[in-house]
């Protein structure tokens, strides 16, 4: 027995990516257990909730909005990793490889979404 979203590859690559900004996250300063620390975790966790819950609903429509949620979340983990780099959290290669990664699921997600309607 397996739930819808369970089958979409953009959800298990979602919370692929989820565990590795969890672990990113870890190597933060204490300072920022609730600031960015906090921040990149719940944007992160978001993406994948967000196809979860849309692809549970009743219409497509209702189903573009979440993806559109989990699209946003993304922008934000995006920006998050950006912060992490200036402040030097995390190293040029780690943020080069959670980067790629980010850009191309998010184009997966974009092309799935536009799929729907």
């Amino acid at each position: 027995m397996e739930f819808k979203f369970e089958k979409l590859i953009i959800w298990q690559k979602a919370m692929d990516f989820g565990e590795e900004i969890n672990a990113l996250a870890n190597k933060f300063p204490k300072s920022e257990i609730y600031n960015l620390s906090s921040q990149i975790r719940r944007a992160v966790d978001s993406v994948a909730l967000n196809i979860s819950e849309g692809s549970t609903g009743q219409t497509n429509p209702e189903f573009i909005k979440f993806m559109n949620y989990a699209i946003r979340s993304f922008a934000e983990v995006v920006t998050c990793l950006y912060k992490a780099k200036r402040r030097d959290y995390i190293s040029e290669p780690e943020f080069k490889t959670q980067y790629e990664f980010a850009w191309n699921l998010m184009n997966m997600m974009i092309a799935f979404k536009d799929k729907i309607k």
